[in-house]
């Protein structure tokens, strides 16, 4: 089983820029479709972006389209969320996960594995 971890939150201002990173162990994160995902206290965790496993294909929730953009490097073992035009709608724990499908995959089902979560505020 491939282990997950966030890094790269924090504490930005509104119009900011922060650049999630989610590494794998354990198995070739190439063996995973992969998503972002985020969650803020009483809601449902909600899609945010998801890659296929060759990284060719990807899928952008319309809330943070032209914002947001998803990538991999499975040289490196690493997924990364770079996030623009930050907003404080946009303060959310982000989790990143892994499918076994090929393709990228857009419903919480989907996913087998997750990271613990990275906490990411924008400010006013």
């Amino acid at each position: 089983q491939v282990q997950l971890v966030e890094s790269g939150g924090g504490l930005v201002q509104a119009g900011g820029s922060l650049r999630l990173s989610c590494a794998a162990s354990g198995r070739p994160v190439s063996n995973y479709a992969m998503g972002w995902f985020r969650q803020v206290p009483g809601r449902e965790r909600t899609f945010i972006a998801g890659i296929s496993m060759n990284g060719r294909s990807t899928r952008i929730a319309d809330s943070v389209k032209g914002r947001f953009a998803i990538s991999r490097d499975n040289a490196k073992n690493t997924m990364y969320l770079q996030m623009n035009s930050l907003k404080p709608e946009d303060t959310a724990v982000y989790y990143c996960a892994g499918s076994p499908a090929v393709l990228p995959a857009t419903l919480r089902t989907d996913y087998n594995v997750w990271g613990q979560g990275t906490q990411v505020t924008v400010s006013a």
